[in-house]
């Protein structure tokens, strides 16, 4: 009988041998990682699929897509690089209308406080605006952000992660980035840093799994016992 794909094995703590160094900073995406948005996306893609003149995917064909690298999405769905742009500008104009009904994932705002207090930095690299990364976040955990990086271009975000380690001092060892696509996992690499996927998000998890991050995360909870080397729900 078919059981489904596989959990993914509970990380090991970065204080392990899976570290080269310690921790400081912990970079995050936004979408799909923090703030459950999938369901607000799905809504508004005919929306923007009408204005720049691609097709709309099916629900079937649209869990496919979640398989795939995003250029391997944009030639399946007929998008031309240079609309790219103006894709990304639509999207930010109706997030800033949206943002205050997308919800955070259950938990972000524990996990951010005990990364905070544990003496992390913590950063966002987003290809969202920062206006709306931080209505969604609310004020109490906007506040435990430590630098953000947002706008970045679709292929863009190893420049903002690189940007972020040189503003705060620190080497791409010392740091790591969570996100829950794959084109985030090939982000992280590029800019030296370790890679961390979280298997609720945008992309599937068997492809994530495939793409062999550093760490590969199914709960919050893990993401802050990895971090933090300890038991999430010892404090």
């Amino acid at each position: 009988m078919h059981r489904g794909p596989a959990a993914p094995e509970r990380p090991a703590p970065l204080s392990s041998a899976t570290a080269a160094a310690p921790l400081r900073l912990v970079l995050f995406d936004f979408d799909g990682t923090l703030a459950d948005s999938l369901p607000w996306f799905r809504g508004v893609f005919p929306e923007i699929a009408g204005r720049h003149g691609f097709r709309v995917p099916d629900a079937a064909e649209f869990e496919a897509l979640r398989a795939m690298g995003n250029r391997e999405i944009l030639r399946r769905l007929g998008v031309p690089l240079w609309r790219l742009p103006g894709i990304a500008a639509d999207m930010r104009r109706l997030k800033a209308r949206d943002a205050g009904r997308i919800p955070l994932f259950a938990g972000v705002d524990r996990m951010l406080r005990r990364l905070s207090e544990a003496g992390l930095r913590i950063g966002i690299v987003s290809s969202d605006a920062e206006a709306n990364v931080r209505r969604t976040l609310g004020p109490a955990n906007a506040a435990l952000i430590h630098d953000y990086a947002c706008g970045a271009a679709l292929f863009g975000k190893a420049r903002r992660m690189r940007a972020l380690l040189a503003r705060h001092g620190v080497a791409p060892g010392e740091a790591i980035a969570i996100g829950d696509e794959l084109r985030d996992i090939e982000a992280a690499r590029r800019a030296g840093l370790r890679a961390g996927a979280v298997t609720w998000g945008y992309a599937a998890p068997d492809a994530l799994s495939a793409a062999a991050p550093d760490l590969l995360f199914a709960s919050l909870d893990e993401i802050t016992d990895a971090l933090l080397g300890g038991p999430a729900g010892s404090a």
